[in-house]
């Protein structure tokens, strides 16, 4: 009798090949299945060859090959597509079956259909799944969420797929229900953009400003590499700026200035400001591609607009010590920031979110990986509540420590007509956040003024709210009050 498979998998672009041969690698046999079937066949008679891979021609012979409780897992582009598979799926599928969806999709779209295949009585996972083609093959960082009841079916497989650190430790665990895994990748990607664009402005400030070649920033982010900044977009970083093109000179100086990205940075911001969140550096990260992708007309600006022109005369050593000590600090605030995010929507959306545990989750495996995720695990295991990571002492200890050259960096750079969206928000943020009184007693002023918004007094009791008639012409009647 034929052996059936453990799982099944959909979608053999990169990501789906790399899940495959991973899986089977660790001992499970898979069935597949593609719209264009010609890919099943490639696959299986090459890179899947003599392996215990399985191709199907339909969705109907996928799931035949199955073991019950039947696993399959969609690893198609975000959107209509997952809504179209699962339909096509629910016909062939019976009381108890999983759907897994592998794909970067919208939380509140896997809120949607966790609710929707449970009313068929099935069972539905939601997951993050990090670390790009390489991790897919070699082991990722797995964030499941959806429907409870499916992870003892799936657990086995994802950890056993999934990065180790610490002697074997998985970064893969339960997430949360309905969203909550698909919400937690999305910050991950969130966070993602902030590091990435940090990097770059360090790039910029070192190239732009300190006249370095790209062997010679080579040598420095090699050796933040071997430091608190050792992470793998700093690693790669070093990489890149050592590879040269065919002709001998740098690679990187002949990439255009454009960049792209699918969306779930965007995401980020946008669910930071529905739930009221000051996620100011990813935001900020955001803009920056969004900047950057206008090329034709900061071409034509630069032809009209002036600034200064960037000269640094002081100590290069010590200036680059103080670009270090900046990226560091903001990458505090942005994980911050991140984690403040996911605090707010824990109780907006009832998910009992394990901090700590996400950030083993991201020490393997995902493009975020870094020694700092140690000391985010470390603050919520001194404190499980605690309300931003700023508040824990070895960050505050960092912060303080690594301020002087911040605020040096920040306005050396400003000063020279050097753009640092991320690395001055974030000093931003510190300051805002630190900060016993705010301006916004004036703005709330303002509002009661043009809109009798109302405000509240300090004599007064919290939760009390005045109306002026601020210029004799209005009458006593006030908006009422309410936030977005």
């Amino acid at each position: 009798m034929e052996k059936l498979a453990d799982i099944g998998l959909v979608g053999l672009a990169v990501m789906g090949e790399n899940l495959v041969l991973n899986m089977e690698s660790k001992g499970f046999t898979v069935t597949v299945f593609n719209r264009s079937t010609d890919k099943v066949d490639n696959f299986v008679n090459g890179r899947g060859k003599g392996k215990n891979i399985i191709g199907t021609h339909s969705i109907e012979e996928l799931v035949k090959k199955l073991e019950r409780p039947r696993k399959v897992m969609l690893m198609v582009k975000a959107g209509k597509a997952v809504d179209d598979f699962i339909d096509l799926l629910l016909p062939y599928l019976e009381t108890g079956d999983i759907i897994i969806d592998g794909g970067n999709t919208l939380f509140t779209d896997t809120d949607r259909r966790t609710k929707y295949v449970e009313s068929k009585g099935l069972l539905y996972i939601g997951t993050g799944v990090s670390g790009g083609e390489e991790g897919a093959l070699l082991g990722p960082s797995i964030m499941p969420g959806g429907s409870k009841a499916a992870w003892p079916f799936v657990k086995p497989i994802f950890q056993a797929i999934s990065a180790k650190v610490d002697n074997g430790t998985p970064c893969c665990d339960w997430v949360g229900e309905n969203g909550a895994g698909h919400f937690v990748k999305m910050v991950h990607n969130g966070i993602e953009y902030g590091d990435m664009q940090l990097i770059c402005e360090a790039y910029q400030i070192m190239r732009d400003l300190l006249g370095m070649s790209a062997d010679e920033m080579h040598k420095v982010f090699k050796e933040w590499n071997e430091g608190e900044l050792d992470s793998y977009l700093i690693e790669i970083t070093r990489d890149i700026l050592a590879v040269k093109d065919a002709d001998g000179l740098p690679l990187i100086d002949k990439i255009v200035d454009t960049a792209g990205q699918k969306g779930t940075g965007k995401w980020t911001a946008v669910t930071a400001l529905d739930l009221g969140i000051p996620l100011t550096l990813i935001g900020e990260s955001v803009f920056s591609r969004c900047l950057s992708a206008i090329k034709d007309e900061r071409v034509a600006a630069s032809k009209i607009l002036s600034g200064p022109k960037p000269l640094f005369t002081g100590d290069k050593t010590q200036f680059i010590g103080n670009l270090k000590q900046a990226v560091y600090a903001s990458k505090i605030i942005s994980y911050a920031q991140g984690y403040s995010l996911m605090r707010a929507a824990a109780e907006e959306y009832k998910w009992d979110l394990n901090y700590g545990g996400i950030a083993l989750l991201w020490r393997g495996g995902c493009i975020i990986r870094s020694v700092f995720l140690n000391k985010i695990k470390d603050a919520f295991d001194r404190n499980p509540e605690l309300a931003n990571l700023l508040l824990d002492p070895f960050f505050t200890e960092t912060i303080e420590k690594s301020q002087n050259g911040w605020r040096q960096v920040v306005a050396t750079a400003q000063l020279n007509g050097i753009p640092i969206p991320t690395l001055s928000t974030a000093l931003n943020y510190f300051d805002g956040y630190r900060a016993e009184y705010l301006p916004a007693n004036l703005l709330q002023a303002q509002r009661d003024y043009f809109g009798a918004h109302t405000y509240e007094r300090f004599d007064q009791p919290r939760g009390k709210f005045f109306h002026t008639n601020w210029t004799g012409r209005g009458g006593d009647t006030s908006s009422s009050t309410y936030n977005v």
